[in-house]
């Protein structure tokens, strides 16, 4: 078995490793003002991280985690989020995530118009919008006739790396640094060595978000955290591939009952159908009428007539 130098940044450990901890916060700083710099008032340059457990309001409630929960100097809240699989209802979660963030802010006493803006950013490893053409797709709430933003605490910033490297038209010396982040949670476990001197060129936090990833870097403990979560995903796979053979089999058995029930029904249906016509034979054979026997058996004037004697 190969072993890698470079960990893959998708797992949840080297996610969270690189982008939500402090001696790192750099790296976030960096990152967030290259994406979604174009939704931001003025550039980050401070960020506070915020417990990624969003307690929630009642004990009945259900308590969130996010991946990395952060605020900028401006107090306006960021949740980054990995997401691999491609489980149902993300868009909803997001909207969920989101909306918790808000509504902690509210302290006891607090000011409704004090609140702050929350952005949702996103990279995920599969298709989440797949009849978009674009593989980076912001979301806010506009007026519908005017399109003016007049609620703008929300956005919503959905990155899909599958499009993004089937799209990606430039070579590795041209990407922009949004591009290299892009890039780097795409290719970092396998990347070449000589595309990885191309893709880090000058650029400091690239090469340190690869510093990150080093395997040989790792404690003991920390490798067993990232095999943990290596194993959990593989289980996930492997219950959901279970779920779906099994799911397969009862579509099969499923099929085949339907087929012996629609058999049965168009048996019973045919030979219903050959008895009326027997019946109508041999009224037809005795001489009565066409308009009679159709009264009787249900068969069309027409149909009668093709029939003839018995």
């Amino acid at each position: 078995m190969v072993i890698r130098k470079y960990l893959n940044p998708k797992n949840d450990v080297a996610f969270k490793r690189i982008f939500g901890t402090e001696k790192n916060k750099d790296i976030l700083i960096s990152m967030l003002n290259a994406v979604v710099g174009n939704q931001l008032h003025t550039p980050i340059h401070e960020i506070t991280f915020l417990s990624p457990f969003q307690e929630p309001e009642a004990w009945a409630q259900k308590q969130s985690v996010v991946d990395v929960l952060c605020k900028d100097q401006d107090d306006c809240q960021y949740i980054i989020e990995m997401q691999v699989a491609n489980a149902k209802g993300f868009e909803e979660r997001a909207q969920y995530y989101a909306s918790k963030a808000f509504i902690n802010q509210c302290k006891e006493g607090g000011e409704y118009e004090n609140l702050k803006e929350v952005i949702f950013l996103a990279f995920c490893d599969f298709s989440i919008f797949p009849k978009k053409a674009d593989y980076k797709s912001e979301h806010v709430i506009l007026d519908k006739k005017t399109q003016e933003r007049d609620l703008d605490k929300f956005s919503f910033t959905f990155v899909d790396l599958i499009k993004f490297d089937e799209q990606r038209a430039k070579s590795v010396d041209q990407l922009t640094l949004e591009e290299k982040f892009y890039y780097f949670l795409k290719h970092a476990e396998d990347i070449d060595p000589q595309v990885l001197s191309t893709l880090i060129g000058q650029d400091k936090i690239i090469k340190k978000a690869f510093h990150e990833l080093e395997r040989f870097g790792w404690s003991e403990e920390e490798m067993r955290m990232y095999d943990a979560e290596v194993k959990r995903l593989w289980d996930n796979q492997a219950m959901l591939n279970f779920a779906i053979e099994k799911g397969e089999k009862r579509g099969l058995r499923k099929g085949r009952k339907e087929g012996i029930k629609k058999g049965r029904t168009e048996g019973i249906k045919e030979g219903k159908q050959a008895r009326e016509k027997e019946i109508a034979r041999q009224m037809l054979a005795k001489g009565l009428d066409i308009n009679l026997i159709s009264e009787v058996t249900g068969l069309t004037p027409s149909e009668i007539s093709q029939l003839g004697s018995p």
